[in-house]
């Protein structure tokens, strides 16, 4: 594509040309298709697919967006020629920022420094690929004709947006909420297209989690009677739809819906600040400094949201008439039990937040480099069906080493529950679990758990998208 871009819409002598107005008037008659001195969105976006550089529909906008000053919905020449000058300042400061040596080129050496800075590792030989969706000339390296070529009608202004493709989103609600929080650039922050995302990714939240409602609630009742009935899946729900009709299969759901909006926030709120504790001194946060405060945040926001944990698993697994509601149901564990009912179960719980962000942010790192390494020929960008497949295996891989913990914690929640049983803490419920139940008793309720994980994912992505849409976000 750039040899074409070079050869045909820039030709070599105008590439080298420091009067860059020429390029961008001959470049804007082949866009004008209709020769009418100005261009629209439908001719912008057909004159690239002609020269072969189609973008996609939201590239297109970004770039229309941004240069019709006026707001008439057409680009005129001066319009046109502003914003590509505009923008070719942008990638020049990019193209400096990464050229370490300032030789003039950029090699794989200095993607590497400049992506480790910014907190992600990768080899050489990941760089290289990087550079050769870039690299024109076949040189290995990328000098600033081949940089503003490549980005010339790309939104993207520095090395962030490769980083971008690999941002582990949260859109990938499966239910849990002990995943390292999302990342937002500098310019989404400023736009305020992070609360539309987290919106977005909220609104996905509940939408997937009302979905797999019935599978979760049957978990928590495995968890936490599994043992004594040795109830399976398929009688599981037969006795939930028999003792509380259809809708018990709903019951915890409310609690479990409500308290997204403030989990996120907080965790949102407290991943930035601290971020900022472990700043370098080129005022960056490594990989290593990223997952502790990831872990920190999640800790956080846990520990304020954690009384509606235990309300989510006594409604899930009360009786029909046990509570009147969420508020009913707090009314009575306050009376009966005092206050520090609110918190039981909280040590495996926190304790879970580690080997599930870590493990999940590990298998989602080497899913990604072994992409890279294998499949990354023509661009440093998977595409949604890889990222989805991996975000789901790395979220299932933290889920299944966090489960016993997650086990613990629903049986300290609901032990008050059970008649007659004794009021353990986390280590003497866990020697009895494996006392009574073997290892597979830490795993009790984890088929439904794996069953969720598919459709809740295929629900967050699908909602998520059409919330994007109506919220406007690129």
């Amino acid at each position: 594509m750039l040899h074409f871009l070079r050869g045909f819409v820039l030709p070599e002598a105008a590439c080298e040309a420091p009067d860059s107005s020429s390029r961008y008037e001959s470049l804007f008659k082949k866009l004008d298709l209709n020769e009418d001195g100005r261009v629209d969105i439908a001719e912008l976006q057909a004159g690239l697919k002609a020269l072969g550089i189609p973008l996609g529909d939201d590239a297109e906008k970004k770039i229309f967006t941004a240069g019709d000053t006026n707001q008439d919905g057409k680009l005129d020449i001066e319009e046109f020629m502003n914003y590509l000058k505009d923008h070719e300042k942008k990638m020049k400061l990019a193209f400096k920022s990464l050229d370490k040596n300032n030789d003039g080129k950029i090699d794989a050496s200095e993607v590497v420094q400049s992506l480790k800075i910014l907190g992600i590792d990768i080899s050489i030989r990941q760089a290289e690929k990087i550079l050769q969706s870039i690299d024109a000339d076949g040189t290995m390296s990328v000098d600033w004709n081949e940089w503003r070529d490549h980005f010339l009608f790309n939104p993207a202004t520095d090395i962030q947006e490769i980083v971008r493709y690999w941002k582990h989103s949260t859109v990938l609600d499966i239910g849990d909420s002990l995943t390292i929080p999302d990342e937002f650039t500098e310019e989404e922050k400023k736009t305020g297209q992070w609360w539309r995302q987290l919106l977005a990714g909220g609104v996905a939240g509940a939408v997937s989690r009302t979905g797999t409602a019935p599978l979760d609630r049957l978990k928590v009742m495995m968890q936490v009677h599994g043992s004594k009935s040795k109830m399976n899946i398929a009688g599981g729900l037969q006795q939930m739809v028999k003792e509380g009709g259809v809708r018990s299969l709903w019951r915890g759901n409310g609690v479990n819906v409500v308290k997204i909006a403030p989990e996120t926030a907080i965790k949102f709120w407290a991943y930035e600040q601290y971020k900022k504790m472990f700043l370098n001194e080129d005022g960056k946060v490594g990989t290593v400094e990223r997952f502790i405060s990831g872990s920190l945040a999640g800790a956080t926001a846990q520990t304020s949201i954690y009384p509606m944990e235990v309300l989510k698993t006594r409604l899930a697994v009360g009786k029909t008439g046990q509570y009147a509601g969420m508020f009913d149901c707090a009314k009575k564990i306050l009376r009966r039990e005092g206050v520090k009912a609110f918190y039981k179960g909280y040590v495996p719980n926190i304790l879970g937040i580690i080997p599930y962000a870590g493990i999940d942010l590990a298998v989602y790192e080497a899913l990604k480099k072994r992409w890279l390494e294998k499949y990354a020929t023509d661009s440093a960008n998977p595409g949604i069906l890889v990222l989805l497949g991996c975000g789901t295996m790395s979220s299932t891989c933290g889920q299944l080493a966090s489960y016993p913990l997650a086990l613990i914690r629903t049986r300290m929640q609901a032990q008050a529950m059970v008649e007659g049983g004794p009021q353990l803490n986390m280590v003497g419920l866990f020697q009895r679990i494996i006392a009574k139940e073997g290892v597979f008793g830490l795993y009790r309720g984890i088929a439904p758990n794996f069953m969720k994980v598919l459709p809740a994912v295929s629900i967050s992505y699908v909602v998520y998208e059409k919330m994007k849409e109506n919220l406007g976000i690129a």
